[in-house]
């Protein structure tokens, strides 16, 4: 096969699986903003807002040394490990209701997996930086392909190229599917709090259950998505190979 031709195909491919998961994931993203809304307008019996639910889960699971604070954004929620703190956007911070609460505390979740040295997390962790790198070096290749015109067909061995690709790709796969248990395995343990401590009466766990779930359906489409791309790649090394 001519270079030129899998240069098409590195470009046209994977832009095809981006625009088919790009639409399945705006779906999900719709209906976790939807879910949201829907269990916000219900308050909370207890009245508790985001964050002292966040503070009370902290200090159930003995963890004094992170801080729950307020940033800016819709569902900007995280868990900063490096700084120790718990990040809710305002609607969760002020919150006093069980969408409030399902996020609160899945984000204590994973403080809660930092304080245990939870393995998936550690590793997730580690990844990082080799997630980062793998993306600048896919960055420069595209571009150089886009730019380079005929001259970059034929001095760059396709197959060098896939090879690049290919463990680029492995990394980001490796880091979407580590990722699955760590985002799973907070919401179990956010849930399993509620449960234990009853936080939440039935109605308002199970509206929690649900927002959980959908939250976590973000990344398994992500993960999906990363995999279809990078069984795409190896597809096109087989055939340069013919």
């Amino acid at each position: 096969m001519e270079n030129q031709s899998v240069f098409m195909d590195l470009q046209m491919g994977p832009m095809l699986i981006g625009v088919v998961f790009m639409i399945i994931g705006m779906f999900v993203a719709f209906r976790l903003r939807s879910k949201f809304a829907q269990y916000s307008q219900t308050p909370i019996s207890n009245r508790m807002s985001g964050k002292e639910i966040a503070e009370k889960m902290l200090r159930d699971h003995n963890i004094f040394d992170v801080k729950v604070i307020s940033v800016e954004g819709e569902l900007t929620d995280h868990y900063n490990p490096a700084h120790k703190t718990v990040n809710l956007s305002r609607a969760v911070y002020e919150g006093r209701n069980a969408a409030a609460a399902a996020v609160a505390a899945h984000e204590c979740g994973h403080a809660v997996q930092h304080a245990v040295a939870y393995k998936p997390l550690k590793m997730r962790s580690a990844l990082v930086p080799l997630q980062q790198v793998s993306g600048t070096i896919l960055n420069i290749i595209l571009l150089a392909a886009i730019f380079g015109g005929a001259f970059f067909y034929s001095a760059f061995p396709i197959n060098t190229m896939l090879y690049i690709i290919i463990g680029c790709y492995a990394f980001f796969t490796l880091f979407s599917l580590v990722t699955l248990p760590v985002e799973f395995d907070a919401s179990k343990r956010a849930l399993n709090w509620m449960t234990s401590t009853g936080i939440t009466n039935q109605r308002e766990y199970e509206n929690a259950k649900d927002a959980l779930k959908w939250a976590a359906l973000t990344y398994v489409v992500a993960a999906i998505g990363s995999i279809a791309t990078l069984l795409y790649y190896v597809s096109l090394l087989s055939r340069s190979d013919d």
